[in-house]
């Protein structure tokens, strides 16, 4: 008879329950969160397996890419999914989650993840790293601008070195303040420097590949916002169609709708804030910044007359997403008037 296997992953332990076709229980249990023992548990409980589930978590790529590479019939459900349907147990334990996963392998009741390459998660290493630095460094700036107004001295705007040597230089009659604006501003510095040999790796890395150097022929997209859209998606074919790719990124409205009540609400929001934010971002330089004339900025120019500059922002925001999901499938680049367009 048909099997089904769910795990509940932990740190260290990873409960097991393994049911067959009428749902029930031939085994429960927990294993070390090794991938080796659990591949050996599970070809021991279960011969007949027909699938395998495990919940979206820090560690579920890992033990993903573990159990494919075994050719185990693995899925990754949707966390937040399977949350909503466990909520309603009554009880809430490593076994009883473990159990109500393989409920929802049974009947079908899940959504399906796509997994990212180790790649992916690589290049989502190296952007994680550059914006948490970029965090610790505005930190740095507002506490050196908080520690002197205190006392009266106003360092200005700006956040490159001179706002550092501006702080120095007020700091120089008290040796006590004096001091530690100079340790600040040392932490700082390093961290300054540590940011632009990360921005040196992006780069690099743009240069490398061929798909990402693509990618920056779109106005306004640069390496990190290139990287970000790349590594985020993994696999343009993982959506059908083109339109798919907004709501991805939960660059489309929400919608309420109930009886004669039908409202649109604001973006979803959904998927991952970095790379909205980049795409955001994008938007804004090529609807400030961006002199050359190209379709996409006098679509988004109207936009802006038309809804304002917030809203209009996020559509060429989505369009731009589709932009470069576009490019990465056909192996074009960006068409800046309608006559390049024709000619491809």
């Amino acid at each position: 008879m048909e099997q089904y296997v769910a795990l509940d992953v932990s740190l260290k332990e990873i409960s097991v329950c393994v049911i067959d076709g009428k749902g029930a229980v031939t085994f429960e249990g927990k294993v070390a969160a090794e991938p080796t023992l659990l591949i050996a548990l599970i070809r021991r409980k279960a011969p007949q397996l027909v699938r395998l589930g495990l919940e979206t978590g820090a560690t579920s790529p890992w033990l993903y890419h573990a159990l494919k590479g075994a050719d185990l019939p693995v899925v990754l459900m949707d966390a937040r999914h399977a949350h909503a349907a466990l909520s309603m147990r009554p009880t809430k334990s490593d076994r009883s989650d473990a159990r109500g996963l393989a409920e929802m392998l049974r009947m079908g009741w899940y959504r399906a993840v796509t997994a990212k390459s180790f790649t992916a998660h690589e290049r989502l290493a190296l952007l994680a790293a550059r914006r948490r630095l970029v965090e610790i460094r505005v930190e740095l700036d507002g506490q050196i601008r908080g520690l002197l107004k205190t006392f009266g001295l106003i360092v200005g705007p700006g956040n490159t070195d001179a706002l550092v040597r501006r702080a120095e230089a007020l700091a120089k009659g008290n040796a006590t303040i004096s001091g530690l604006v100079a340790k600040l501003a040392e932490v700082r510095r390093h961290v300054v420097a540590q940011v632009a040999a990360l921005d040196r790796d992006i780069r690099r890395l743009v240069r490398r590949e061929p798909v990402l150097k693509r990618f920056t022929t779109v106005p306004g997209v640069g390496p990190i916002t290139a990287a970000a859209f790349l590594s985020t998606f993994d696999d343009p074919k993982r959506f059908k169609h083109a339109r798919d790719v907004g709501p991805y990124f939960g660059l489309t409205p929400t919608r309420y709708q109930s009886g004669e009540t039908d409202r649109h609400g604001r973006i979803s929001k959904c998927g991952d804030a970095f790379t909205r934010t980049c795409l955001y971002e994008a938007a804004n330089v090529l609807l400030t910044k961006v002199q050359r004339f190209s379709p996409l900025k006098a679509w988004g120019t109207r936009l802006v007359q038309r809804i304002g500059a917030k809203k209009a922002r996020v559509a060429v925001a989505r369009k731009i997403a589709v932009i470069l999901r576009c490019i990465w499938t056909d192996g074009t680049e960006f068409w800046w008037t309608r006559e390049e367009a024709r000619m491809a």
